[in-house]
């Protein structure tokens, strides 16, 4: 029996590791990589996952991808958890008011996770975000907007799990990532200042559940010189007014 956890939760993990790999697939090595597996192990659940649907091996490139059974799986569970129809105006109005690229992400465990994106009128654009990215609390705007949202016992713990700066270098020190989430918690939004890719600014506000919990955020991304301090407290105050509306239209 203890075996069945840990089958489980390796398999959820190589799942999710291919969901960061949409367009080219993973090879079996980096998809063990990104999920922590050892390579011998991820190869024989990937297969295992390969006859039930749920990954598919592109047969020239030998690389992994979510299968057809994820998406009628996806399909089944959208009556009960799909909320992009709530936010897709609060996403549209935006990207219309600002000119930039909007998103609504949701929190999933220890990530954001992507689910809409919308582009404005200016004519250059960031793509760091994109619809099914996933990227670490604290990172991004978003992941940094719910961590700040979260009681401090849980930031506490979820700091001393995450691996920040080994994988993103020096920016996201312990003390960095605080400062940062006090600054979010003191204006209500947060700012990524090009800390994932420079040049690349981006500012999110948290969306709320009817139980108070920061589930979801909502995001605006672009290039530094539209990011000037003297401009971001006016894409602030859009970004909670529309937090604040799809927070009570979602209770």
């Amino acid at each position: 029996m203890s075996e069945g956890p840990s089958v489980v939760g390796r398999s959820a993990a190589l799942l999710r590791e291919l969901s960061r790999h949409t367009a080219d697939g993973a090879t079996t090595t980096t998809a063990a990589r990104g999920a922590g597996v050892p390579r011998a192990t991820a190869h024989r659940l990937l297969e295992a996952l390969a006859v039930e649907g749920l990954v598919d091996r592109d047969a020239r490139t030998g690389h992994w991808f979510l299968g057809p059974e994820i998406y009628v799986l996806g399909r089944a569970a959208t009556a009960r958890y799909d909320v992009t129809e709530e936010a897709r105006s609060s996403v549209l109005r935006l990207a219309r008011e600002t000119g930039e690229s909007a998103f609504f992400s949701v929190r999933r465990a220890d990530e954001v996770v992507v689910l809409l994106r919308e582009d404005g009128d200016f004519p250059i654009r960031s793509y760091v975000l994109y619809e099914g990215a996933r990227f670490p609390l604290g990172t991004v705007s978003a992941g940094i907007a719910v961590l700040a949202h979260l009681p401090d016992a849980e930031v506490d713990a979820y700091l001393a799990r995450a691996d920040l700066v080994g994988r993103w270098g020096r920016e996201f020190s312990d003390d960095a990532v605080r400062g940062r989430l006090a600054a979010t918690r003191e204006d209500g939004w947060s700012l990524n200042p090009g800390l994932i890719v420079e040049g690349s600014w981006g500012m999110a506000a948290a969306v709320f559940t009817a139980s108070g919990t920061p589930e979801y955020a909502l995001t605006i991304t672009g290039i530094e010189p539209r990011f000037r301090r003297e401009r971001q407290a006016a894409l602030g105050r859009l970004l909670l007014e529309e937090t604040h509306r799809l927070t009570r239209s979602m209770r």
